[in-house]
């Protein structure tokens, strides 16, 4: 059998990073840990757009999580006496 190729992409459910074999590149794929779906694609090769909108909503839940932050701290300090 011919070795495989393959190429490291981050689930973005779990965080885990998964090998996915090059024949699956555009695919949907299925993580084996946490079963969440996503596109197989290789994050430097824009050739796949599944990617940028993937990336775009990684961003988006980690500007939200650090205003939520800010928030909760801003709020802490006002209820101190």
């Amino acid at each position: 059998m011919a070795n495989s190729m393959y190429f490291v992409q981050e689930c973005p459910t779990c965080g885990r990073g998964l090998q996915i074999r090059v024949e699956y590149l555009g695919r949907q794929v299925v993580c084996q840990h946490c079963r969440g779906k996503l596109t197989a694609c290789d994050p430097e090769s824009h050739r796949y757009s599944g990617c940028d909108e993937a990336e775009s909503l990684l961003r988006r839940a980690e500007e939200l999580l650090r205003d939520s932050s800010r928030q909760m701290s801003a709020s802490r300090r006002a209820a101190q006496p």
